[in-house]
C-alpha cells in the first residue's frame, strides 16, 4: 500500500544515523513487546504478512513519531482487538472484562517447543516459473490499497532476473485473504540509474526480491 512506511527513496527524512555497538534492545519494555508479538502468534489468528500490514495501517503522523517497537506494539494492539482476543475497552483500561476466555494462553513450559517450530514461506508446490535468470522484466506500476512487497521506488522499472529463489507464499494476498497463492520469487537486479536517475553511480545496482505477479516481460 502507499503510505509513509514505504520510505525507500524518500527525501527530507534526515540522515540514517548508525548507532555504534547498538544493543539488541534499548529498554526492557522493547524485549517484552517482541515477546508478546511472538506469544500472541500462538493462536494462529494471523500470519507474518498480516502482522506487517497491521503496522502499515498505523496513521502516518503516529508512525513517524513512533520508535521501532512502539510500531510493533501498536500493530499488535490492532490485531488483538480485530481478532477478538481482547476488547477495545480492555485495551484502554488494562482490565479484563471477564475471567472466562475462549483462548488458552501459551504456558511457560510450552515456549521452547513453540519457538522450535519453523514456519517457512518456501513451499513445495509444483509451480512453473514465468521467468529465468537473464530475462529482462518490467515491474508493474500498481498502487494497491493493501499489502505489497513491491516498493514504490521500484514500480514501473526495468530490471533483469538475477536468480530464482524457488516457490514461496505470495505475501500480497497472504496478508489480505490468507491465500498463499504459491509462485516463484526472484532476485531482480536494477541499475541504480534506473531507480534513482542519471546522477546515481553508473556501476551500482540494487537487488529486490519480487514475485511472479509483480513482473512482466520487458
Amino acid at each position: 500500500m502507499n503510505s509513509v512506511h514505504d520510505m525507500g527513496g524518500m527525501h527530507g527524512m534526515g540522515p540514517v544515523e548508525i548507532e555504534k555497538n547498538e544493543p539488541v534492545y534499548h529498554s526492557t519494555w522493547e524485549a517484552r513487546v517482541h515477546a508478546l508479538n511472538i506469544a500472541c502468534g500462538y493462536h494462529r489468528k494471523w500470519n507474518i504478512d498480516v502482522g506487517r500490514h497491521s503496522r502499515e495501517r498505523i496513521p502516518p503522523a503516529e508512525y513517524l513519531a513512533s520508535t521501532y517497537y512502539e510500531k510493533w506494539l501498536r500493530g499488535l494492539e490492532m490485531l488483538l482487538v480485530e481478532n477478538g482476543l481482547i476488547t477495545a475497552k480492555e485495551l484502554e483500561t488494562g482490565r479484563a472484562e471477564s475471567k472466562a476466555s475462549a483462548f488458552r494462553a501459551l504456558r511457560p513450559s510450552e515456549v521452547a517447543a513453540y519457538l522450535r517450530v519453523r514456519r517457512l514461506a518456501r513451499l513445495d508446490d509444483d509451480v512453473a516459473p514465468k521467468f529465468k535468470p537473464g530475462d529482462r522484466v518490467l515491474t508493474r506500476n500498481d498502487h494497491p490499497v493493501g499489502h505489497t512487497r513491491l516498493p514504490r521506488y521500484a514500480r514501473g522499472k526495468r530490471g533483469v532476473i538475477d536468480r530464482d529463489h524457488g516457490v514461496f507464499i505470495f505475501p500480497d494476498t497472504h496478508a489480505m485473504t490468507r491465500d498463499k497463492k504459491p509462485q516463484h520469487c526472484y532476485s531482480v537486479r536494477f541499475a541504480a540509474r534506473e531507480l534513482w536517475g542519471p546522477k546515481a553511480p553508473a556501476r551500482d545496482s540494487v537487488y529486490v526480491d519480487l514475485w511472479d505477479e509483480h513482473l512482466d516481460r520487458a
